[in-house]
C-alpha cells in the first residue's frame, strides 16, 4: 500500500479494548436513556435499542426517527462514562507501528467527538492522525448518516479530496467494511479485540474484507 494511501481508522474495538473500556457502561446508558424517552421499561428498552441497531446500524437514528430524541443530547448523556480513563486497555507496540505507517491517516467513528478525545489523550497518539471524523460530523441534507451508510463514506473520500479506491477503512465490524467495499474502498479487519471463537466457530473471510490483521503492525507488512 503506497505512500499515497488514506487510512481511515475505527476507534472502538480497533485501537483500543472498548469491551473491557467503555461498551458495559454505553450499554447501560443507552439502555436508560431508551427506558426514560421511549417511556418503557428496562427489558423492554433493552430490545427497542438492540432493534434500532439491527434496524438502522446505530440506536440514536432509532430514537431520531420515532421518538424525536436530539442526536447532542443522547450522545451527551450516554458518554459521560466516569473513570473511562482508568479502564482504557490497549497495544503500545501497535500504536507504535501507526507513527510508521506511511499515508495519511483519520478517525472515522461513530462515537462523539468528545469521547474519542478522551481515548485519544490517554493513548497519546492524537498527534498520529491528520484529522478526527466524528458522528458530528456525517450529517448529509440534515440527517444524521453514520456508519455504515454508504453515501456518507463517498462523502468523507470526496472531503478528504480522494478517490475511495485510495482509502483503507481498519475496523472490527464487518457491516462497516462492507459498505466500504460497496464504495470502492479497501478493507481491513481488525481482529485483536474480538472474542476468541472456538476452534469449530472461527470466522471465514467475508469477499468484502481485504485483509484480516489481529495486530496494527500487520498493516505494515505487504498485502492488499
Amino acid at each position: 500500500m503506497g505512500r499515497a494511501r488514506t487510512w481511515l481508522f475505527d476507534l472502538d474495538d480497533t485501537l483500543h479494548d472498548a469491551a473491557s473500556a467503555s461498551m458495559p457502561q454505553l450499554v447501560a446508558a443507552m439502555t436508560d436513556y431508551v427506558a426514560e424517552h421511549a417511556g418503557v421499561s428496562t427489558s423492554e428498552a433493552t430490545a427497542l435499542r438492540k432493534s434500532y441497531w439491527l434496524k438502522y446500524g446505530a440506536t440514536l437514528l432509532g430514537l431520531v426517527r420515532h421518538h424525536g430524541v436530539k442526536p447532542a443530547h443522547f450522545l451527551h448523556h450516554t458518554h459521560v462514562l466516569p473513570g473511562l480513563e482508568e479502564r482504557l486497555r490497549w497495544h503500545a507496540a501497535d500504536l507504535h507501528a501507526l507513527a510508521r505507517l506511511p499515508g495519511r491517516k483519520f478517525i472515522l467513528t461513530n462515537a462523539p467527538a468528545a469521547y474519542a478525545r478522551r481515548v485519544l489523550a490517554v493513548l497519546g497518539i492524537g498527534q498520529v492522525f491528520d484529522g478526527l471524523l466524528s458522528i458530528e460530523d456525517m450529517h448529509m441534507f440534515g440527517h444524521l448518516r453514520p456508519k455504515p451508510d454508504a453515501r456518507m463514506l463517498r462523502r468523507v473520500a470526496a472531503r478528504l479530496k480522494v478517490p475511495p479506491r485510495r482509502c483503507t477503512l481498519v475496523e472490527d465490524t464487518l457491516v462497516h467494511q462492507k459498505a466500504a467495499c460497496r464504495v470502492g474502498m479497501r478493507t481491513v479487519w481488525m481482529q485483536r479485540w474480538l472474542p476468541a471463537p472456538g476452534a469449530a466457530h472461527r470466522p471465514l473471510k467475508p469477499a468484502y474484507v481485504g485483509r484480516r490483521v489481529h495486530s496494527l503492525r500487520g498493516l505494515l507488512k505487504p498485502g492488499r
